[in-house]
């Protein structure tokens, strides 16, 4: 089976300098590559990493790009490494490096970084989109972390099968950009008038871009859906449902009593379509967002809700997928602390 070929270490954008000078790394290993040089001593080992949950492995390419461009000799060490988006098992090797370890000591606290940081993103979206499928998943958690993250998570979110994501940034490694909806803020600076802000970004935004807009301002999703509809025809591409979890919608206040009536629920949903579908708007697709997670999501479709994307947020940056590096050969022969013995895994490849 044909691999996705690796990406360019270049594209990461390294402060190649600084990792090499050990200026992101915990100290303890700046320190003990220090200690070796100064002793003279130069042991070839094996570094093996792994992680300690099943997972969908992400940052491999950004891992083996720290390692060439900030190893003080690449041409000295030799790595095998999985690949972006391969399901990994709790304990399977995911990464070995050989070679001299003053080369490439002062890199871990960054190769593992990394892989914790992509891995998190990408098995969360991927948990995510196997859910929702064949709906398809929008990565739109951007606002809920710090801006420098963006361009990996959103890379990781796309091996995962995220349709689109809402930077640039996060979409700049494979050269495709944002995607997004009418915000609420477009709507407030028109007056909280949907319909004339939706009019206005049909006028003014690039020729291609679908209009989706989002229909809970006024908290009445039926009625607004229904006058945008009117105003654009065809040319409205979807609505956005993103009631408060505070709130319950105006179509929906006659029908409480036999579910949780707040938030984007099923039944707004079904009230939406209806109300799309009698009116002859049967393409207009809908899009849901506000706080859904891999369990709700489950949830709507137990009950078939007539979703067509779900925009996922910050439920795509919980948990921990840890992993950690041991030398477990010292010039190939055993020697790591107990418990970590050295494990092969036939599924890595050489990076060349």
């Amino acid at each position: 089976m044909a691999r996705r070929p690796r990406l360019d270490p270049h594209i990461f954008n390294l402060p190649v300098e600084k990792m090499r000078a050990g200026y992101y790394s915990d100290k303890y290993f700046v320190r003990a590559r220090e200690i070796l040089l100064a002793d003279g001593y130069r042991p070839r080992v094996t570094m093996q990493v792994f992680g300690k949950q099943p997972a969908f492995l992400g940052g491999v390419d950004e891992a083996i790009a720290i390692l060439k461009l900030c190893a003080i000799e690449w041409p000295q060490l030799e790595v095998h490494a999985l690949y972006e988006g391969d399901e990994v098992e709790p304990w399977e090797t995911v990464l070995l490096i050989h070679g001299p370890y003053d080369a490439f000591a002062h890199l871990e606290t960054l190769y593992l970084g990394v892989l914790s940081r992509r891995t998190r993103v990408g098995t969360n979206t991927r948990r995510v989109v196997e859910a929702a499928a064949p709906q398809q998943v929008m990565f739109f958690p951007a606002r809920h972390d710090h801006w420098l993250v963006q361009t990996g998570d959103g890379y990781a979110a796309h091996i995962a099968g995220a349709i689109g994501v809402s930077t640039d940034a996060q979409a700049s490694w494979w050269g495709s950009e944002g995607i997004g909806t009418v915000p609420h803020a477009l709507i407030a600076a028109y007056g909280g008038d949907t319909v004339k802000a939706t009019l206005k970004f049909l006028e003014h935004a690039p020729r291609g871009v679908q209009v989706v807009t989002l229909v809970d301002f006024e908290n009445d999703c039926v009625r607004t859906s229904l006058d945008v509809a009117r105003a654009l025809g065809d040319k409205l591409y979807g609505v956005r449902l993103d009631t408060s979890e505070k709130l319950v919608d105006t179509s929906v206040l006659p029908q409480m009593g036999r579910f949780p009536p707040t938030g984007v629920n099923p039944q707004l949903v079904r009230n939406v379509r209806r109300g799309l579908d009698a009116e002859g708007f049967t393409e207009v697709k809908i899009v849901v967002s506000g706080g859904f997670t891999v369990d709700k999501i489950r949830d709507f479709h137990r009950q078939d809700v007539p979703v067509d994307a779900y925009g996922v947020g910050s439920s795509l940056f919980q948990g921990r997928f840890d992993f950690t590096a041991d030398v477990v050969l010292l010039d190939g022969q055993p020697c790591a602390k107990v418990g970590r013995a050295y494990s092969p895994n036939p599924r890595l490849e050489r990076v060349l």
